[in-house]
């Protein structure tokens, strides 16, 4: 068996690294807002619904992954509205856009012709499939969220904290809550082929949710997120590699593994008293 610096040498691998890099970034700028704004059970329902956009994209025969982008979007809009409204709380909303995108993404993908797609790809993923179309897409994703973020961080700040303050700023809160769901769906999709659309939402959490164990500024918080999440991608290439286990789940267990063992030793190091509930 090759060891794992010879790895290097292979195209599915660097396209792996590079890949991870570029999804820590996208992942770091929008998962920290999730967990800011607590949007996390929105994000779950976006990544589920994403799978109807996957049926409809199998059954007609365009990309799936575009077909799930544009669904991804319409569903986010369509949380947003509904969420809005005095007859339906956002539970709810996130609730119907969630399992109607899994009812419509079975059906369809039952429905497709020729021979039943293996859908593990889509459902767990495997970061060592991505190939120069994922890259571009992480890539201009994560130059476009670096973009709207170094331009627009005081407002998303001031969003992602105090929404009613950010309204009296005079702040278009309403266009940047849509411009930053669409982001979000935007990242899961493009996050599909890595981790699938089970474990996506790890990837949107947990390093924040670490950074979080050390930092409360936003900015920090980002920067700490983008790092948490390559280490984690690349200890799941490692564990993958050596058990011959899928990498998708490997890169959220080790990722969880640095959660708990930073969890563990704040608490040591610091009591309960002296820290601030996370």
């Amino acid at each position: 068996m090759d060891s794992f610096i010879d790895l290097l040498q292979y195209t599915f691998f660097q396209h792996a690294l590079i890949g991870s890099l570029l999804a820590s970034i996208a992942c770091g700028l929008i998962g920290t807002y999730i967990v800011t704004r607590r949007l996390v059970f929105i994000s779950g329902g976006l990544t589920h619904a994403s799978f109807g956009g996957i049926g409809l994209g199998l059954y007609t025969g365009i990309s799936p992954i575009l077909s799930a982008a544009i669904f991804s979007i319409l569903s986010a809009f369509g949380v947003e509205w509904l969420s809005k409204r005095k007859d339906m709380r956002e539970d709810s909303a996130i609730a119907v856009f969630w399992t109607f995108g899994m009812a419509i993404g079975i059906i369809f993908t039952f429905l497709s012709p020729g021979f039943a797609p293996d859908l593990s790809a889509y459902l767990f993923g495997n970061i060592l499939t991505i190939d120069k179309t994922d890259i571009i897409l992480l890539a201009s994703l994560s130059i476009a969220l670096t973009a709207f973020f170094i331009c627009y961080l005081h407002p998303i700040v001031h969003i992602a904290f105090d929404r009613d303050f950010a309204r009296s700023q005079g702040i278009p809160v309403r266009l940047f809550e849509f411009i930053l769901m669409t982001f979000i769906a935007l990242t899961i999709v493009a996050c599909l082929r890595m981790v699938g659309i089970v474990l996506v939402i790890s990837l949107l959490t947990i390093p924040q949710m670490t950074a979080n164990l050390f930092s409360h500024r936003f900015h920090y918080i980002i920067w700490l997120s983008i790092g948490i999440g390559y280490l984690s991608c690349l200890g799941g290439l490692i564990i993958s590699y050596y058990l011959n286990v899928p990498s998708g789940a490997s890169i959220i267990f080790f990722s969880i593994i640095i959660y708990s063992i930073c969890k563990v030793g704040k608490t040591f190091r610091f009591p309960p008293s002296q820290n601030k509930p996370v």
